[in-house]
């Protein structure tokens, strides 16, 4: 029995080859991000969190002239009947949509902190209140009631929601998006909203209209924050392949201070310095200072504020302001690029779209939506009309009608009498009465309308007020079916709700689209002058002038550990125990004064005193042209031409090292002989420099004495004919030049304390 149930599980086991089976669950995956949370549908330019987070305050009741509504009801509501994806997502897209520095048109209308162009975080949602913008009321949520769009069943089944909403305007365009997905992104900039009308007119007019005719009416983007578009002759291109580069310069105003002094004035910014770039443009400027770039900026103010941009630059007198301009312009945020890649769901799927593609859809998206409400709309109007023609010819026959409903016995009886003729049952007053009273057919919607009647309405003035809404129904009958029958008419009736949203919500243009030419700046030269290096045993660097040194030599001398002489255009080289070498440009290190502290060598290079040692400092350009002994702790030796280290990096691995090891010693090697090298344990040994071969910076060296375990070296001795130092070995002083000399790689000579 046990085998026979082995049998069936094993029927039941489906062998799969597993990478089809990752690639398939990645492809859904993928899918299900790009299309449930990352990229907008073309039709509305609505991701689904943004969508959601509208019609749930459509819901609401959430009018622009209605009061605001806490964000985490707004929230809430969105979470549990519609987004079930956690509630910092939706509080987000809430914010993007109210931020009017973010989109072409806000669709939010929020009340309280819900950020700052700074990159400010918005309140927590307990503290803020927001509604619907007339915009979004208008042109997104607006006859949801006309059975334009399907509404599909929410993520539990117990709600329903648009699969879109009807936009009237391509939001795509006119807001912009961004949104990354799994191995796609997309990032379409804002337009401006009357150009965009205008240009879905043209195409209107002429389909065959080519996307350049189209840039015609439909400039370039149209950022929230101004700025200048300045490779105008690039946006044909990206707008026929939906992908490119847009250069973004912000603006600049040149303004006159006190004392002569002048100021640069930010008055507009690229868009893509929204948030923390914009503090990131002022750090940049700060390190121009810092760097010794320029030496004209005297104060930098940020003065960004509700009512706008405004960043003042300080100059000194006669500086050279528009020099001063173009190096901002070139060094540093405020001229930066825009990447577009206009990807968005179209039919279901995602897909790179041109300006013309984006125009053609919506305007596909249109006829269809104008195609059912107006269907709707139809159906409605013959309804009416089918009940006020009952109406009215009820009023022909007024008194046969009193006549049946009182001689009936029930509802049914006169309802089947008025539809069918049926008299039955009925007491009429005179036989002329019941013959007129067969020949009655209203259709059963006339019928109950007449039973439905009230007396008050057949007062003269209601009559002719019924004939009148009948004119009326028979026109929208008319109109409506020419609508849905004439394309032209359907077309017409597009463009003069497009005309109409133009004139209500309609802004001047913000963004320049110009040609402008690569800014170009002189940079001036700094003149070499010979200063020194000073570190005390802190590790705290600064730079002083020959003048300071020779007045305090002593002092310095004896108050610091290293001082090297160096060109205040040159660099310092850091050797550390690790086996990093770390450069110090001469130029981020203060011209101080004696008494000056100057800063620690860890903010002007990756050197970290915490994890490493400096044990050998000298400048780049004595380094270049030397050879260095290197030697660790456990005794491996080489010697590397200091051309290896002739690098523009500011850190490089200078020796490789073994595990547990750590470098010891580093010296240049001129007409030094002989080398010695004294462990803690009190072994000896003095070889040939030749010895030791030459290797590159990469290699880890070779053994120059034979340690026993636990014993590493403490002491490195480079001897040439005429020295003759003394080291200490317990307490006993030894002299260097009478360790007997030997081969490299033994155990050496133990020293007697």
């Amino acid at each position: 029995m046990a085998k026979k149930s082995e049998e069936v599980f094993e029927e039941q086991i489906i062998k799969t080859e597993y990478s089809d089976v990752m690639q398939k669950s990645y492809i859904d995956y993928a899918m299900s991000v790009l299309m449930a949370r990352a990229v907008p549908d073309v039709r509305d330019g609505l991701k689904p969190v943004q969508r959601r987070v509208l019609y749930a305050m459509h819901e609401l009741g959430l009018k622009h002239d209605k009061p605001y509504r806490k964000s985490a009801r707004i929230v809430g509501d969105t979470m549990g009947k519609y987004h079930p994806h956690g509630d910092s997502s939706i509080y987000e897209s809430l914010v993007v949509m109210s931020q009017e520095f973010k989109k072409g048109i806000k669709l939010v209308d929020g009340h309280g902190n819900f950020g700052s162009i700074e990159g400010d975080s918005a309140a927590a949602m307990r503290y803020t209140e927001a509604r619907l913008c007339k915009v979004s009321e208008d042109t997104l949520l607006a006859d949801l009631d006309k059975d334009v769009v399907d509404f599909v069943k929410n993520f539990d089944e117990t709600e329903e929601e648009p699969s879109v909403l009807p936009a009237k305007i391509p939001n795509l365009l006119v807001n912009g998006t961004e949104g990354i997905a799994v191995g796609m992104t997309t990032n379409i900039p804002p337009h401006n909203l009357s150009e965009v009308i205008e240009g879905i007119k043209a195409y209107m007019h002429n389909p065959d209209i080519t996307v350049a005719e189209l840039m015609e009416y439909i400039k370039g983007p149209d950022f929230p924050t101004g700025g200048i578009v300045t490779n105008k002759d690039d946006l044909l291109s990206i707008y026929e392949t939906g992908t490119g580069k847009i250069k973004i310069r912000g603006t600049t105003e040149i303004e006159q201070g006190k004392a002569g002094k002048m100021k640069i004035v930010v008055t507009e910014i690229p868009y893509t310095m929204i948030g923390a770039n914009i503090g990131k443009f002022l750090t940049d400027i700060v390190a121009l200072i810092d760097a010794k770039k320029t030496n004209d900026i005297v104060d930098i103010s940020n003065q960004i504020s509700k009512t706008g941009v405004r960043i003042v630059i300080e100059v000194k007198k006669d500086a050279d302001v528009e020099n001063l301009r173009n190096m901002l312009i070139k060094k540093t945020k405020l001229e930066d690029t825009f990447g577009v890649n206009m990807l968005a769901v179209a039919d279901g799927r995602p897909e790179t779209l041109s300006l013309k593609d984006i125009i053609i859809h919506h305007v596909n998206f249109q006829r269809e939506l104008n195609t059912r409400k107006y269907n709707t709309l139809l159906k409605k109007e013959l309804d009416k009309k089918e009940i006020q023609e009952g109406l009215i010819k009820a009023c022909d026959v007024l008194d046969l009608i009193i006549e049946i409903i009182r001689g009936s016995k029930d509802v049914k009886t006169a309802k089947k009498c008025l539809t069918e003729g049926v008299t039955d049952n009925i007491n009429f007053k005179s036989r002329i009465s019941k013959k007129q009273a067969e020949l009655l057919r209203f259709t059963q919607r006339q019928a109950q309308a007449i039973l439905d009647l009230r007396l008050s309405k057949l007062v003269g003035l209601e009559i002719e007020a019924l004939i009148k809404e009948h004119e009326t129904t028979l026109k929208n009958i008319e109109q409506y079916k020419d609508i849905l029958t004439n394309p032209k008419t359907m077309d017409k009736t597009i463009i003069k709700e497009l005309d109409e949203i133009k004139k209500e919500f309609g802004v001047p243009r913000r963004t320049r689209i110009e040609n402008l030419e690569e800014a170009s700046f002189e940079e001036k030269k700094i003149e070499e002058a010979m200063v020194y290096f000073i570190m005390d045993r802190f590790g705290y660097a600064k730079m002083i002038d020959v003048a300071t040194f020779d007045r305090n030599k002593e002092t310095i001398e004896a108050e610091n550990k290293v001082i090297i002489p160096v060109l205040n255009t040159g660099r310092i080289c850091v050797f550390t125990s690790n086996g990093n070498m770390h450069t110090i440009k001469m130029l981020d290190l203060p011209l101080c004064k004696m008494k000056d502290k100057g800063v620690p060598i860890d903010n002007v290079s990756n050197f970290d005193s915490k994890t490493e040692e400096a044990i050998y400092l000298s400048t780049l350009k004595d380094v270049v042209v030397k050879k260095l002994m290197f030697v660790t702790k456990q005794g491996m030796m080489k010697q590397v031409y200091g051309t290896e280290f002739e690098v523009l990096k500011r850190t490089v691995v200078a020796t490789k090292l073994n595990e547990n090891d750590s470098l010891l010693s580093i010296s240049p090697i001129v007409d030094e002989r002989n080398v010695a090298l004294i462990s803690k344990d009190g072994y000896a040994i003095r070889f040939s420099v030749d010895e030791v071969p030459i290797k590159k910076k990469s290699a880890v060296g070779v053994r120059g004495i034979k340690l026993l375990s636990g014993d590493e070296i403490t002491d490195v001795f480079y001897l040439s004919m005429e020295d003759n130092p003394v080291c200490k070995v317990k307490g006993r002083n030894v002299e260097v030049n009478k360790i007997k000399l030997t081969m490299r790689d033994s155990k050496g000579t133990k020293l007697r304390g």
